[in-house]
Formats: C-alpha cells, structure tokens, sequence
C-alpha cells in the first residue's frame, strides 16, 4: 500500500456524477475536514490485512503538529485532527516506458476496496471518530490547503 498523507488546515473532496458536471457542487456529496490529514490511498496486488494495520500505526503515531514551541512533535491523536481518505490507484503509475503511465501494478477492485474500507474503518476506530472519505472508483474533486507545507509518502513495501 502507498500513501501520500499531507497536513492540511481543511480538505473536501466532491463525487462527481458521469457526464453531469453541475454535480460537482451538490453539497450533498461533498465531504470535508477541518485541521487534520488528507491521506491519497493505494493499493497493489500484493498488499494484505498487515499492511493495512501496518499503515494505520504509523498514521496514527506520525508526529508532525506542531506543539507549544512551534516544534512537530504532535500526533493527529493529540491535536484531535480529523481525517480524510481518498483512493487513488494512480499512486501505482508506471512510467518507465513511453509517457502514458500504466496502473498493472494496482489492485483489482475485489482486492483494493476490500483493504480500502478496512483501512478506512481501522483509521476511524484508531482516531475515535468517524474518517470522512471519497467514494471508491468515482471521479473525485480534492481541494485542500496543505499546511506548512508537510506532505509524507509511504510504503508498506519499504519499512525500514
């Protein structure tokens, strides 16, 4: 599994309806956060259960809020930050060859929603509040202000 985590003073992300572009701005399909992180989720073939869990730790124990000396030494539990997951199979782009990025490399649904929701759902137990997320598979709209800025990338297939 590959994320891209960044802190954010506020995120949203907008379901957009096929070939209906005025949906964009249905309220009634965006979800948003305040201060917290917006986290871009991927999934490849290989990933499992304990990537999951792996993942979520690691989510959840990042220091990188500030704290009374201006210091990242804060976690999302600890300043009571919300979060927001969006899938994001591109996070397994191919570019090697030519310049059209191939995603064999991502999961198949039956794989990838699967980990995506339990990710989703372990996140929102581990926070103690619910996770705000896109709707997996669908055209999505992200907006955001990255604070700082800080933006991680990680995976589970490179721990050390």
């Amino acid at each position: 599994m590959r994320i891209v985590i960044q802190r954010v003073t506020e995120a949203s992300v907008t379901i957009v309806k096929a070939g209906d572009e005025t949906q964009a701005q249905s309220t009634d399909k965006k979800r948003s956060i305040g201060q917290g992180y917006c986290i871009l989720l991927g999934v490849c073939e290989e990933d499992t259960k304990e990537d999951v869990e792996w993942l979520v730790r690691k989510v959840v124990g990042l220091r990188v809020f500030d704290d009374e000396k201006g210091i990242m030494n804060r976690s999302i539990m600890e300043v009571g930050g919300d979060c927001l997951v969006v899938s994001q199979f591109t996070l397994f782009a191919s570019y090697k060859k030519g310049n059209r990025p191939s995603w064999l490399r991502a999961a198949r649904h039956e794989i990838s929603v699967p980990l995506y929701e339990l990710f989703c759902r372990q996140l929102s137990e581990a926070i103690g509040r619910p996770v705000a997320t896109g709707e997996f598979g669908a055209e999505m709209k992200v907006s955001l202000t990255n604070d700082g800025p800080v933006t991680i990338c990680m995976d589970t297939k490179n721990k050390e």
